[in-house]
């Protein structure tokens, strides 16, 4: 390619987004095809939100905007513009864990962790509109994840230790 040849590259739009991230504004520019998770991943150093399946399946890249959960790979960031978004690292306050991150710590919530961040905030979602979810509850909100490591089991014992962890705290 001769430098003649680079000229005749159109440059790309982009488009300036303004957002309310983890209780922070940001203002950025953004292509307009860039998806959410690529945004917080890599244009927000947010590495909290995985990027899995890429098809809206597996749940790694969940994140909260405007107070619904939604699969960050399906959204585009523009979409975003004047919104709040919510991620699994602005859960913690003063630098200590969210009562759900401290529960999935302790209940082993966890092997891999892939998917973990995914979980806290389909939990987080889930006990903010039902502080004591029956494992029926649980299982029918928490079906958006997938998790390959571990069973399941010890998530819904992090689930109901949240919940309790919330209670105490209110």
């Amino acid at each position: 390619m001769s430098a003649d040849d680079a000229e005749t590259i159109p440059e790309r739009p982009t488009q300036e987004i303004s957002l309310t991230l983890n209780d922070e504004t940001v203002t950025a520019e953004v292509e307009p095809r860039l998806k959410l998770s690529d945004f917080l991943r890599n244009h927000a150093d947010l590495n909290g939100v995985r990027v899995g399946c890429e098809h809206g399946v597996c749940g790694a890249c969940t994140v909260s905007v405007d107070g619904n959960l939604v699969k960050s790979c399906m959204m585009y960031a523009v979409q975003t513009d004047g919104s709040e978004i919510r991620t699994v690292e602005g859960l913690s306050e003063n630098g200590s864990l969210h009562p759900v991150q401290e529960a999935f710590n302790e209940e082993h919530a966890l092997q891999c962790g892939f998917c973990t961040s995914g979980f806290v905030m389909s939990t987080y979602d889930l006990l903010e509109d039902n502080p004591d979810p029956s494992k029926s509850e649980m299982k029918n909100h928490l079906s958006s994840n997938i998790c390959r490591c571990t069973g399941y089991q010890n998530i819904y014992k992090a689930v109901k230790n949240a919940a309790k962890k919330m209670e105490e705290r209110d």
